[in-house]
């Protein structure tokens, strides 16, 4: 247990859009950390909901910053007057120890920053497999650090803010440069509400135009980016690897159904990737 006398300060970068669903259960979660040295910076960008306004009975470091959550992300963090970081998006939620299990897991340790694993809640048959398969991501190159030592994030430059979608991606293989990381064990809940085939697969579709092809030539599809974006690890060996694949065999029907999503957005990268010119 740590002293709070002693506890450094977090700063939890929030940045938002249009996210009223989802932002006071956000907020709230936060609040009720049992690490008490924190302070809460949201980022807003534009929203015409009320985001900004419920966001401001949470906290006073409320901003409007755009055009897309990487800058958000990095203006945050400008104002943060933490020594970590921790960013989440607004549809997500802390679980009450996440906050002091990254500062101590990352003291002891000597870690510059902690992986922390993502349940998906919501409604439907479709949040099943997602949170199923999201459970094979935690600490793979398909995860990406969210709690990060100031210092180090200051270090690296932060987010790319060129980049939107594999942002978090691009930051993380910078991070994993400059120290060890580490996995915790209290998880965030990631609420993605009712969920709709084919919103989820728009969304992706948004991404993919936005930035991979972007991420794929600063790092000039090496293995990692082959890794991440290639059929052989994203459809089979990160669900196999490390004695996994005893957990997705244990599941067909899950496994039928994320393998539907998966298949659905790789036809969508192909279809994109193909109409995207070579000289970008």
């Amino acid at each position: 247990m740590i002293s709070w006398r002693d506890s450094p300060p977090v700063s939890v970068i929030v940045p938002t859009k249009n996210s009223i669903r989802t932002i006071r259960d956000c907020l709230s979660s936060i609040k009720k950390q049992t690490y008490k040295n924190s302070e809460i910076i949201v980022v807003d960008n534009q929203s015409t909901d009320g985001t900004f306004e419920v966001a401001n009975e949470f906290t006073e470091e409320c901003y409007e910053h755009g055009p897309e959550r990487s800058a958000q992300r990095n203006f945050g963090a400008a104002r943060a007057s933490g020594k970590y970081l921790l960013f989440i998006d607004s549809d997500m939620i802390l679980t009450p120890k996440v906050v002091e299990e990254c500062v101590s897991s990352c003291m002891e340790k000597d870690a510059v920053g902690a992986y922390i694993p993502e349940k998906i809640m919501g409604e439907g048959f479709f949040i099943k497999v997602r949170n199923f398969e999201r459970e094979f991501y935690t600490g793979t190159v398909i995860d990406a650090i969210r709690f990060i030592r100031k210092d180090v994030f200051e270090l690296v430059n932060g987010f790319d803010e060129m980049l939107t979608g594999p942002e978090d991606w691009d930051l993380d293989r910078r991070i994993r440069e400059k120290g060890n990381l580490i996995i915790i064990n209290s998880p965030l809940l990631h609420n993605e509400g009712k969920f709709d085939v084919n919103n989820y697969i728009r969304k992706k579709e948004y991404y993919i135009k936005k930035g991979l092809e972007a991420y794929k030539k600063k790092w000039g599809n090496d293995k990692q980016v082959k890794m991440q974006l290639g059929a052989y690890y994203r459809l089979w060996k990160v669900f196999i690897e490390n004695g996994k694949w005893k957990r997705l065999f244990r599941h067909p029907i899950l496994m039928a159904g994320m393998y539907y999503l998966r298949l659905r957005v790789g036809l969508v990268y192909i279809f994109n990737k193909k109409k995207i010119p070579e000289n970008g």
